[in-house]
């Protein structure tokens, strides 16, 4: 008879090796599924972990770009961990990502052709708002309803991306853009882009933003009566109401932090490596996240880690995708078996699997 049984306490050792087992789990499938699809597995598997970084033919332009994709999604992990950590499940951070951008877009451009130095730091604030908004909504439904954050944060999406194919047909679309769906290039208008700030290293603001919040949700979490209280709320809710924790303000607090940082991710985007509001803005980076998130143990140090390897994996899929051919759905499907194998084998960090006949209770 195999079953498993409950643990006493954690165990630190699979709680430190359950995402590298992980990682190697869906290097083996993913080489398979490679395989199945007619496609040399090794080759495949070492196009996307290794030839980014270590390849001369293709690293001077992939170690730059593993920043540029990295940024956001350390940014929106950061905000989803601590609302996770809460027992708080912020599943629309896709649509808080993509409304940070619309608004935080929408502000500059008001001001066309403005060079005011104040431009891009107003867009950065609107952007933030425009996240934070966002997630108010199912916050505020949550905590005076009872709805459920996760149906209603996702269902925004939706909506979201609706608003943004609206506004770039319609409110947004450049008007000198002979009729074409999207904004203004705010690549091209000094005032509102956000270049790189060290040539040749993909380091732009937005990448300083997500140190930032790693650095910050390190010391909540670690040293502030707030990141208690928040991992009080997680770990032991009834434990967490008898101390006087008010579980609305957890709700606000997170969501609001979440979507915030969302939004500055969208905003970021859209004024670095995107260059501006089209239809397909959107790149699902909000939803990669929360792989990132628990890849990372919900940690910000191990989020920023996993951030990384995702990038990694958007750009060596990229580059497989030129070198091999190999469909990029298989990529999407590849990143997802991250979060599929960490959640399975994150089941031995809570219990052990016992053969034998069990104990008559």
């Amino acid at each position: 008879m195999i079953r498993l049984e409950k643990r006493p306490q954690p165990s630190r050792l699979w709680t430190a090796a359950a995402p590298l087992i992980a990682v190697v789990l869906t290097m083996l499938v993913g080489g398979i599924m490679f395989a199945a699809l007619g496609k040399p597995p090794v080759e495949a598997i070492r196009t996307i972990f290794w030839d980014p970084l270590f390849n001369p033919q293709f690293a001077a332009y992939s170690r730059p770009q593993l920043l540029v994709k990295a940024g956001p999604l350390i940014l929106i992990a950061i905000g989803l961990s601590l609302g996770f950590r809460a027992g708080i499940w912020n599943i629309g951070a896709e649509g808080q990502y993509i409304m940070g951008a619309v608004i935080g877009a929408g502000a500059g451009l008001a001001l066309y052709p403005s060079e005011s130095v104040l431009i891009f730091p107003m867009m950065v604030l609107a952007g933030a708002l425009g996240g934070w908004a966002w997630a108010m909504i199912p916050a505020i439904l949550k905590t005076r309803f009872g709805t459920n954050e996760i149906l209603v944060s996702l269902m925004l999406v939706y909506v979201a991306e609706s608003i943004l194919a609206s506004v770039s047909s319609g409110l947004l679309r450049n008007p000198e853009g002979m009729g074409f769906p999207g904004s203004r290039n705010l690549r091209q208008w000094e005032a509102a882009s956000n270049q790189e700030l060290i040539a040749g290293t993909g380091m732009h603001w937005g990448v300083v933003a997500a140190f930032i919040a790693v650095i910050l949700a390190y010391v909540l979490l670690a040293r502030h009566i707030q990141g208690f209280n928040i991992r009080l709320s997680g770990e032991a809710p009834r434990a967490a109401r008898f101390s006087g924790v008010n579980p609305a303000r957890i709700v606000i607090l997170c969501l609001g932090i979440a979507g915030a940082l969302a939004g500055l991710a969208g905003l970021f985007e859209v004024t670095g490596p995107a260059g501006q509001i089209s239809i397909d803005f959107n790149s699902g980076y909000g939803f990669t996240a929360i792989i990132v998130a628990f890849l990372g143990r919900l940690h910000p140090v191990g989020i920023l880690l996993a951030g990384l390897l995702m990038a990694l994996t958007y750009i060596g899929g990229e580059l497989a995708q030129l070198m091999l051919g190999v469909p990029g759905a298989s990529i999407q499907l590849f990143q997802g078996m991250l979060l599929f194998f960490l959640l399975g084998v994150d089941v031995f960090t809570n219990y052990r699997i016992r053969i034998g006949q069990g104990v008559a209770a």
